[in-house]
């Protein structure tokens, strides 16, 4: 490891506060790349505790995981759920359905926290659990610190401006919740109500366990009494508009924390420097993107394996966070952008919905589009669909089908 032997010898040490994703297996991948390092992950919650349900991952991320650490891809692999179809329930009307997406992966957070945690300590990483690092001087004699705490990342905040951080908020209320009901589609679940709509989107990520996304508008929201209301009655309030696609199971609204889900506007974080003397972020501390387009455990597993690659190929620890920084921003702009559109598409939620099902199911695979919020809804599906044609008949002809 070229770069940190030039600032610390063989006895190079290394720190990640946070022990997601990003943190775990920025530690595994380091320590595979060279035994002789020090690294050890703080993490502030119990071992096997953590916040939220299910997670999302696609194609493309399993093959580069497999490419980096084949034992920790297999594992991961083994543990997901998979689906191939996206199901669309827009009130009372027939429901819609897509196969031609492409398909997905969901996976418990606690099982992928947990294989990523089994992998590193395999290779020797220290993991301490219930350990929370407020500040880099409890860190001292340390060469590197990878500052991977969270969206609310300490490390960061303290050196706010430096690092030109600038948090967004979207306009929509959402809640992470879990549920008993197994989804075999990726389903989505538009709700009617006196006060505007309200939806879900669900996805599975184990045989008997989904993860449930509810959002709408801050007027629906508190014209249903959602702001105000008990935990216990505002998930009697969803399950009930939710009946459709939760065939009688429950809503979960605490998870392996102990913690009530909470309602909460999402919100994007920027940074336009990602490292400050030996301090360098990675992850929700460096960047967030809108949950709707499910990357954000594929981004921050590549924050790690990008940061792993600097640190073993520049000069010195300057040049590879440097260039960490400067490849890493470029390389996840169009995730960043794709997230925005994707946000906004919700936001504008009214302009789609009174669609036909299986309209509003193709206009939603188009969110990412600059040109849709442009162009009236029915004029832009009627167009994707001659354009579409147009593609399948071309390539039928030139035998390219």
């Amino acid at each position: 490891m070229l770069a940190l032997r030039h600032i610390g010898g063989f006895g190079v040490k290394i720190a990640c506060v946070g022990g997601g994703p990003a943190g775990l297996y920025f530690a595994l991948l380091l320590k595979r790349t060279d035994p002789a390092c020090e690294v050890t992950v703080y993490e502030r919650y119990p071992e096997g505790s953590t916040y939220g349900w299910g997670v999302t991952y696609w194609d493309e991320l399993y093959a580069s995981l497999r490419a980096i650490d084949p034992e920790s891809a297999r594992a991961i692999h083994d543990a997901s759920v998979r689906w191939k179809t996206w199901v669309a329930r827009v009130g009372d009307r027939p429901p819609a359905r897509i196969s031609h997406w492409d398909g997905g992966f969901g996976i418990g957070r606690s099982v992928l926290l947990r294989i990523l945690a089994d992998r590193a300590r395999s290779l020797g990483v220290e993991i301490e659990y219930g350990r929370e690092i407020s500040g880099e001087e409890e860190l001292a004699g340390c060469d590197l610190i990878v500052a991977c705490d969270g969206v609310n990342s300490r490390l960061r905040k303290r050196h706010a401006g430096h690092f030109g951080t600038a948090v967004t908020l979207g306009r929509n209320t959402y809640l992470w919740l879990g549920t008993t009901k197994a989804f075999g589609p990726f389903t989505f679940s538009f709700a009617e109500t006196p006060h505007g709509w309200i939806w879900c989107y669900g996805y599975g990520y184990d045989p008997g366990h989904s993860t449930c996304v509810i959002e709408c508008s801050p007027e629906t929201w508190e014209g249903l009494g959602l702001h105000e209301a008990t935990d216990a009655d505002g998930l009697a309030m969803l399950e009930k508009l939710f009946a459709d696609i939760l065939d009688g199971h429950p809503l979960i609204g605490r998870d392996d924390t102990g913690e009530s889900a909470r309602w909460l506007n999402f919100r994007t974080v920027t940074n336009e420097r990602w490292y400050h003397g030996n301090v360098v972020l990675m992850g929700d501390a460096a960047h967030t993107t809108h949950y709707s387009i499910g990357a954000g455990t594929a981004l921050a597993l590549g924050d790690a394996a990008y940061l792993v690659h600097a640190l073993t190929t520049e000069r010195d620890l300057p040049s590879a966070l440097a260039s960490y920084e400067r490849g890493r921003q470029r390389t996840i702009r169009r995730a960043q952008k794709a997230a925005r559109y994707s946000a906004r598409w919700y936001e504008n939620l009214p302009r789609y919905v009174s669609l036909p099902p299986d309209q509003l199911l193709a206009l939603l695979g188009r969110r990412h589009s600059r040109v849709l919020p442009h162009v009236p809804p029915r004029l832009y599906y009627r167009f994707d669909r001659a354009v579409e044609h147009a593609s399948s008949w071309w390539a039928r002809i030139t035998g390219r089908g």
